[in-house]
């Protein structure tokens, strides 16, 4: 999927908090990508990374992959056409939901 243009419906805008754990502050905009089922039987999430307002809806390109080796999960990281990000920035970006997993950063 790196290097794709995929759209992303964001269901937790930067701002918002996770619908059950409101403890968990969503400082980007998260959400997943419609039709494209992850291996959890979920639309496959992905973070929205270099837009700094709540958004609903984001089409850009995926720069990244995290995968969790303790979940069955992986997240996409999704940027705007021509932005990048360096794996210490995407895992700082990354870190408030990332921390509890054990996760690898692949980029292109």
């Amino acid at each position: 999927m790196i290097g794709q243009i995929v759209t992303v419906t964001v269901d937790r805008p930067l701002g918002s908090c996770h619908p059950d754990y409101p403890n968990t502050y969503y400082p980007i905009n998260y959400g997943y990508i419609k039709g494209t089922m992850a291996a959890d039987g979920e639309e496959q999430d992905a973070y929205v990374l270099g837009v700094s307002e709540p958004i609903s809806k984001f089409k850009g390109k995926v720069i990244a992959v995290i995968k969790r080796e303790d979940d069955i999960e992986q997240k996409l990281v999704v940027v705007p056409d021509g932005v990048s990000f360096t794996k210490k920035e995407i895992e700082n970006l990354t870190y408030f939901q990332e921390k509890y997993f054990t996760s690898k950063i692949v980029l292109l």
